[in-house]
């Protein structure tokens, strides 16, 4: 029985970790906290404690997973990934897995002022956001250059889906930008997500970078537009890109700072993954369907 470890177990790794087991994958999670422990074995999956940023706890990994998927996130402040750093460090001194999956950020690529993007295009990171998915992405290439152990990277930019949708931003009527000044943006429904992930834990070249997205870029304008259609929502409020830099959070800011649009022939022709959902009104037509569902199950209990 093939050996799956899952690091960073949220709502992307709890996907991937149950579509593993439905194949017959042996499949166990890292938690820093007991009540995350308890979820997860409520799902059926194994799971050893540990915290990312405290290397000492970082001792009971399972020895011999055949498979690494690497979903956790950098800390929220700096330019590094020092949990990364833990953690193969970590795995260094025991049974290396057979292959390792890292989910990244398509923010490596900076400003590319409306340009279509592939792998090919050098990283450019404009955020310190970007920053440490990039020494992520580098510190991972390099520990598989020195211990031989083959690296997926997967570049991903918003994910949306059930229960992913910015229903409280639009409901507490926050503004977006103009349309005439909204960016490029990229997307991908947390499904397709999923494929792309088992994917390249499958079939993935070995040192590939890919760049995962519906292929059906729009403004960030547009995407909250589409959403408060769909919830029967007023559309949001839309503001000048000068007062946009004094009203919105920084994080929203770096995100407008960046305009590009993702090319995803290389998930599509490699990874053989095309998207259930490749464009937003069948996403959003699917997360309604998903809500409605939850509700009359509610109402049942």
């Amino acid at each position: 029985m093939r050996g799956v470890f899952i690091v960073g177990c949220g709502d992307v790794g709890e996907r991937v970790a149950l579509a593993e087991r439905a194949v017959g994958a042996a499949v166990t999670a890292l938690a820093r906290s007991a009540a995350r422990i308890g979820q997860l074995q409520v799902l059926g999956l194994q799971v050893v404690q540990g915290d990312l940023d405290r290397p000492e706890t970082l001792v009971a990994l399972p020895a011999a997973s055949a498979l690494i998927y690497y979903f956790a996130p950098p800390p929220a402040a700096g330019d590094r990934d020092p949990r990364l750093f833990n953690f193969l460090k970590a795995i260094s001194t025991q049974a290396l897995p057979e292959r390792v999956v890292l989910i990244s950020t398509s923010g490596v690529y900076g400003d590319c002022q409306g340009a279509w993007v592939s792998e090919e295009r050098a990283p450019h990171p404009d955020s310190d956001r970007g920053r440490r998915r990039l020494d992520a992405e580098r510190q991972l290439q390099t520990w598989s250059e020195r211990c031989g152990v083959p690296v997926v990277i997967l570049r991903v930019p918003g994910i949306y889906g059930p229960g992913r949708l910015p229903e409280k931003r639009l409901r507490t009527r926050e503004p977006v930008l103009r349309e005439a000044e909204s960016p490029w943006s990229n997307r991908v429904h947390i499904s397709d997500l999923v494929n792309a992930c088992l994917a390249a834990g499958a079939r993935g070249r070995p040192g590939a970078v890919y760049n995962i997205s519906d292929g059906q870029p729009s403004s960030m304008t547009d995407y909250f537009n589409q959403v408060a259609d769909a919830l029967g929502l007023e559309r949001p409020p839309q503001i000048s890109l000068a007062q946009a830099r004094s009203d919105l959070s920084a994080g929203m800011q770096s995100y407008l700072a960046e305009s590009k649009r993702l090319d995803n022939r290389r998930m599509r022709e490699e990874l053989g993954v095309l998207p259930q959902f490749p464009d937003l009104a069948s996403g959003l037509a699917a997360c309604l369907e998903d809500k409605k569902m939850r509700s009359q199950r509610y109402q049942g209990d």
